[in-house]
């Protein structure tokens, strides 16, 4: 199976607009605060324009030598309502746009979390996980703050510039295209120096995703780096992977660095035309004082917006970068779905119907299934077996000889390419994913606990279990006194990933939990390859006797467990070249034969070893 992971290209130099569009979907549930943000910059940006108007309303009617006493009142007055009325918009404006970060970040998260839990084994395969949580984590808070605060201060420029420039026009046409003649030249600057932030911000983005991704392997690896001492090579290959991004960090900074200045840098000449034109007209008495001082205040705001729509666009770019990935895993499809149908009879994952969802007795047929992870490498090519209820299978065979896909396929984690798996003579298709997983009990290799006590692990399996029968299960696989003699017995706290207990005890809490589920069908794949001589013993008894009237596959690598298996199937290159119980398999003299008498002798060697 390929795992390598090929991240999708994200080179497009534009402004990505369905990508965009999109997102607003998602943000449907917040647009309300969007337009709450929107009336308010525009308020904001009225507010501002009419500031220098009473600037020069109070330079030309209060500097000479005539004084209206009851005029000045009435201007002061409107200067207190004009900033009170400022100061509350800006005051809301901070709260609703703070709400609206959060609610679509947390949102956003969600979603996302969600589309993880739809989507099909396949697509873990070739992930890596650290891809995945700079998505949900830096990219989901980046382009949350962007929606919330930078899209709606276009609502604030936008409306300043247009409002300052009808001022302007209607007051002095000539002082005011000394403002506008600027213009072309700081939009040609924007357009050039985006493309180039853009692509520099890409380069970012996919570069923090490598250094989470390495952040998780060396801390979920440590054991084994330290174990291996591959601390100096680990460290080798962090570093390559940091100082690129150091280096694409710094080409990105530098461009914004040179951005910036050179748009207020450009910016700076309307205000030096209308100071040195303006001065003059001043002189020549053909403009008052307070129109110059409106014009030089007009000319300060109108490019501050230019300045901050500048820096918005760089935000943007950064923002788009973010976005990209995450509606490429917003968009990501699960490769095994039920049919419409199906879903409109059984329900889906999340709104399961189970109320119709019939019992399983645990007849399995595989017919003439064929199934490749890569097309045009086969692993499984005309597969034929029947299984009764109640039978225990046991699969053996070399790595890689396609033990693991059949019980695979059989979970319906990956779906035949070929042909049908049917369960009590209907092919699994025809009924939901959530009914089959909810008849299914799975033990792995290596079990996995969540974070939590032993007693909320092992009622995973049964969620409505009560206390007594969680009990029960502990006790079915000899759990329960190893438990009990943890001073916090059930409540017991299991760590990160089941940290504080050994593979053994993990093991038979795992298999606790998928008892406590009453499953038709029981799965364990490679349960017992990494457990203690004593562990394996309760989990032979359990596979002999708890699950003695349960549909069960066992995917063995210690042999001793299966020997009393009803058949033991051998495998090679995804063909069954044996099939039979223990003693009539050994009566062959075969494959397994040969197999379970080098295994036999090799643990008769290690028991000599280990007593010498």
């Amino acid at each position: 199976m390929s795992t390598k992971f090929e991240e999708k290209d994200f080179s497009d130099k534009g402004f990505n607009l369905p990508m965009w569009k999109k997102l607003f979907i998602e943000f449907k549930p917040f647009m309300k605060y969007i337009y709450i943000l929107i009336i308010l910059n525009i308020l904001i940006a009225l507010s501002d324009v009419i500031f220098p108007l009473l600037n020069k309303t109070a330079i030309n009617d209060f500097t000479g030598d005539v004084f209206n006493r009851q005029n000045f009142l009435i201007l002061i007055a409107g200067y207190f309502i004009l900033i009170l009325l400022t100061a509350l918009a800006h005051l809301v404006y901070f709260k609703v746009a703070g709400k609206a970060e959060m609610g679509f970040g947390y949102y956003l998260r969600e979603h996302c979390f969600k589309k993880l839990q739809s989507l099909s084994f396949s697509y873990y395969d070739v992930t890596p996980i650290g891809w995945l949580m700079a998505r949900m984590t830096s990219d989901i808070s980046r382009l949350a703050e962007v929606i919330s605060w930078s899209f709606t201060e276009f609502a604030w420029g936008i409306p300043l510039m247009l409002f300052a420039t009808v001022v302007m026009l209607t007051t002095n046409v000539t002082l005011a295209l000394l403002v506008l003649i600027v213009v072309p030249f700081v939009a040609f600057c924007s357009v050039y120096f985006q493309t180039r932030i853009l692509k520099a911000y890409r380069e970012v983005r996919k570069s923090n995703s490598k250094i989470t991704n390495a952040f998780n392997e060396g801390i979920n690896g440590a054991k084994t780096t330290k174990t291996l001492v591959l601390e100096e090579n680990n460290l080798h290959e962090f570093k390559e992977e940091t100082t690129n991004m150091e280096k694409v960090s710094v080409k990105a900074a530098r461009l914004s660095g040179i951005f910036r200045p050179l748009v207020q840098f450009i910016s700076s000449f309307a205000l030096a035309f209308v100071l040195w034109v303006g001065g003059q007209l001043v002189f020549e008495e053909m403009v008052d004082l307070g129109t110059l001082m409106m014009f030089t205040q007009y000319a300060q705001q109108f490019f501050e917006p230019i300045r901050n729509i500048a820096m918005i666009l760089q935000d943007i770019q950064m923002a788009q970068a973010s976005g990209e990935r995450i509606i490429h895993l917003l968009d990501e499809k699960p490769t095994i779905v039920d049919k419409p149908e199906v879903i409109a009879k059984y329900g889906d994952i999340f709104n399961p119907q189970s109320h119709n969802f019939e019992p399983i007795i645990g007849d399995i047929e595989f017919k003439h299934v064929d199934f490749s992870y890569i097309p045009d490498e086969p692993i499984l090519k005309d597969f034929n077996l029947k299984v009764k209820h109640g039978q225990t299978i046991a699969l053996v065979g070399e790595t890689g000889s396609g033990k693991s896909t059949i019980v695979n396929l059989l979970c319906r984690f990956y779906e035949p390419v070929k042909g049908e798996i049917l369960i009590d003579g209907i092919d699994y298709r025809e009924r939901s994913l959530g009914w089959l997983h909810s008849h299914l009990g799975y033990v792995l290799q290596a079990p996995h606990l969540f974070s939590g006590t032993i007693m909320e692990n092992i009622r995973y399996g049964n969620l409505n279990a009560s206390d007594e029968e969680v009990y029960e299960a502990a006790k079915l696989v000899d759990a329960h006194d190893f438990i009990m003699a943890f001073p916090e017995g059930y409540n017991t706290d299991v760590g990160e990933g089941g940290s504080r207990l050994s593979t053994g005890q993990k093991q038979l809490i795992s298999f606790a939990r998928a008892i406590l589920a009453k499953p038709a069908i029981f799965v364990l794949d490679e349960a017992t390859a990494s457990i203690d001589t004593e562990t394996e013993r309760i989990i032979q008894y359990a596979i002999e006797n708890i699950m003695k009237d349960k549909t069960s596959f066992v995917v063995a690598h210690r042999l001793s467990t299966i020997v009393n298996a009803d058949r033991i199937l051998v495998i090679n290159k995804g063909q069954i070249i044996e099939d039979g119980r223990h003693n009539e398999l050994m009566a062959q003299k075969g494959y397994y034969y040969r197999l379970y008498t080098n295994q036999f002798n090799e643990d008769l060697a290690n028991r000599i070893l280990k007593k010498a």
